[in-house]
């Protein structure tokens, strides 16, 4: 429980936060026009925290456009490398301070548990940032063996003005896997966070700026997504979109961009990841650990989560037990107790969401063998559920929530091919103690990520996103995503005699 404060504590620093609830744009806060709000409201106990500017095309229209005056005068990609990077580890250490104080805002506005902010999704947003500012000077240009006759140098260049568009989620760390590259790029941003969860973003641009970050570099405009999301989408001022949340609202960003400048589109889309147990693990006990951490972590409402378990059926009961211990560790509760480790739903339509897969569960007379229940309308309780085919709406579709689906194989041929019976392709986990298993799943499951005898992402070096519909157009995370936020430019110079 180390870095933990009290439940007590934590509820001592919900009382005197002082919320955001304007835009922020060109260095300040930031109110629309039309002097619309929308109501932000902790989820866990539907407590009204703020009324945050809901803004519209027209404010999309002047953040674009001092974005855009900001990359033309170079007042941020013009800096020298270790310039900017002076700048962006200031950004980490104010983020840093402020670590008590976003953990809380981030838990309260999502239903997050405070546990998991504390030491997950705050450590890795600081840590984030600090990588790609020390990747800043540290990345090489090239050259071309062209001959004597030329001299070729192979350069990046910032895009210009992006557009980052961010899940309700991860609100803090995936706003890092994007500010963190774009940042270190040159580029100037405007960034839309989900309309569930916008106060941490405006908090961290607020920081930004006093780190150092210049005006009209760093932008956050709040609203819908009818109203922010696909005017951003659709600008032509806009050079590229990064955007994380489900397939269908990324489809709409190809749309944007083929019906506008055709801008770059980076996708980071759903998922329905499956965890392999082959019959040669030997520690049972650690592999449960491992999908009950990836099923349950975040309440499931993860796009890498491990939604789908394919054990082999000569161990599938024995396992089944070692995940029923594990699970006793997940508490249910307060988000603001550090005790709980499973929170509330982001929403009460969200929780309705995923009720409904619980109801279709009974539907197909499936087995629950841990859970099924729901409190309050808005928690949902760590769930097994036993005798999933792959025809069943359990085993194909993304349900973001704390269920878990079992299905058994008998040969590893049959365990591939129902780990990759699915429209999606972002992550899995193979557990196996056979090396030829091992390699063969690892590259034979179509993901962007496979785990070997643990669930997780990597790290800050290495690259995040999917196959098939789970992604599009790039990474998130490692040098990847510094270089999908730049342009490669070929200068070709005359050297021969004349």
């Amino acid at each position: 429980m180390a870095n933990l404060l009290s439940a007590a504590e934590y509820a001592d620093i919900a009382k005197k936060l002082k919320l955001p609830t304007a835009s922020f744009v060109n260095g300040e806060s930031y109110t629309s026009g039309s002097g619309k709000t929308f109501t932000a409201t902790n989820p866990a106990t539907d407590e009204v925290l703020a009324q945050i500017t809901a803004c519209n095309a027209d404010d999309v229209d002047f953040a674009v456009a001092k974005a855009k005056e900001a990359f033309e005068d170079g007042r941020w990609h013009k800096l020298s490398p270790s310039e900017r990077k002076k700048v962006l580890l200031r950004f980490a250490d104010l983020l840093e301070e402020n670590a008590h104080e976003l953990s809380v805002m981030e838990s309260l506005d999502s239903g997050k548990p405070i546990r998991e902010c504390q030491l997950t999704d705050i450590p890795e947003t600081i840590n984030t940032i600090r990588w790609h500012a020390e990747l800043i000077d540290k990345i090489y240009d090239s050259t071309a063996p062209v001959g004597s006759g030329a001299l070729t140098l192979v350069v990046r260049e910032a895009i210009g003005v992006v557009g980052l568009v961010l899940p309700w989620n991860f609100p803090l760390l995936m706003l890092a896997w994007k500010i963190g590259p774009s940042l270190a790029a040159g580029c100037s941003i405007v960034l839309k966070p989900a309309e569930e969860t916008t106060l941490t973003a405006l908090r961290v641009a607020e920081l930004a700026y006093q780190a150092g970050v210049p005006a009209g570099v760093f932008n956050v405009i709040s609203g819908g997504g009818r109203e922010v999301g696909e005017p951003l989408g659709r600008h032509m001022d806009v050079s590229m979109v990064s955007f994380t949340g489900s397939t269908e609202t990324g489809r709409l960003f190809l749309h944007y961009a083929a019906d506008s400048n055709l801008k770059r589109i980076v996708l980071e889309c759903g998922g329905k990841n499956p965890a392999v147990v082959m019959n040669d693990v030997e520690d049972l006990d650690s592999v449960a650990g491992h999908v009950v951490n990836g099923a349950f972590w975040n309440m499931g409402e993860n796009c890498s989560a491990s939604s789908r378990l394919i054990v082999h059926a000569d161990i599938k009961d024995e396992l089944l037990k070692r995940i029923g211990v594990q699970m006793r560790e997940w508490k249910m509760g307060s988000p603001l107790d550090p005790e709980n480790r499973i929170g509330s739903m982001v929403s009460k339509a969200h929780f309705e969401k995923v009720r409904s897969y619980l109801e279709q569960a009974a539907v197909e007379k499936l087995r629950v063998v841990y859970g099924g229940n729901t409190e309050k309308d808005i928690f949902v309780e760590p769930t097994v559920v036993d005798g999933v085919g792959a025809e069943s709406r359990l085993f194909q579709e993304e349900i973001f929530g704390p269920v878990l689906s079992v299905t058994t194989f008998n040969t590893i041929d049959e365990a591939i091919a129902l780990a990759n019976d699915s429209v999606y392709g972002l992550a899995a986990s193979a557990y196996t103690d056979n090396l030829r298993n091992a390699i063969r799943l690892s590259r034979e499951i179509r993901a962007g990520v496979v785990t070997v005898n643990c669930f997780g992402e990597g790290d800050a070096s290495t690259p995040f996103g999917g196959y098939k519909e789970s992604g599009f157009g790039g990474r998130d995370k490692s040098i990847w995503a510094h270089d999908q936020y730049t342009e490669i430019k070929t200068i070709w110079i005359d050297v021969s005699e004349r």
